[in-house]
């Protein structure tokens, strides 16, 4: 019994190492070119905390400047209701350029981030797995320095979202808004 459930355990381990695995990251990854800011065009997710606020989401700003550690400060605001909400990251760098980790303080959650592709002057795209003891999720962020993207653009973070599993209804072009866009200096 206990060797069963030892292997089933080991087995649930090794299939999220490999869907870790599995995602991408920027070939030649370059953390300088990331930092700056930019505006949140697509979001993508299977957690229940996205089928439950889908509705009231909207585009964001997204700040990302790089600590003297080389970890990535991500500082997002985005509204809410008739305000403005700030929310602060620290991504911890890891030993693969263009893979960060962290931890939510408010969730507990765990979060592998990837840095899919970039060009760096227009998209990035984004890929996280999460988890936590409820559960894991995936989330994927296209990222722009303008608030609009080409069609093509649009259709590869469609496409790579699928590609993780994600379904239409868990895909989101996020609807463009003026509001807060202005606080996020």
């Amino acid at each position: 019994m206990q060797a069963t459930l030892l292997g089933i355990l080991g087995l649930a381990l090794l299939g999220t190492l490999h869907a870790q695995d599995s995602i991408p990251v920027q070939a030649d990854f370059q953390q300088d070119k990331l930092t700056g800011r930019w505006y949140s065009i697509g979001l993508a997710s299977n957690s229940d905390w996205f089928k439950e606020k889908r509705h009231l989401m909207k585009m964001c700003t997204t700040i990302i400047s790089a600590t003297a550690e080389g970890n990535l400060e991500v500082t997002s605001t985005y509204p809410k209701g008739d305000q403005c909400v700030t929310r602060n990251s620290l991504y911890t760098k890891t030993e693969q350029p263009g893979r960060f980790s962290y931890t939510s303080p408010r969730w507990g959650s765990k979060h592998n981030i990837h840095v899919v592709e970039t060009n760096y002057e227009e998209y990035a795209l984004v890929a996280t797995q999460i988890s936590k003891s409820s559960g894991s999720s995936t989330m994927v962020l296209l990222y722009s320095r303008t608030k609009e993207l080409s069609p093509e653009r649009l259709e590869m973070f469609t496409r790579f979202s699928r590609e993780l599993g994600l379904t239409d209804d868990e895909i989101l072009i996020l609807p463009q808004t003026d509001k807060c866009m202005a606080d996020a200096a």
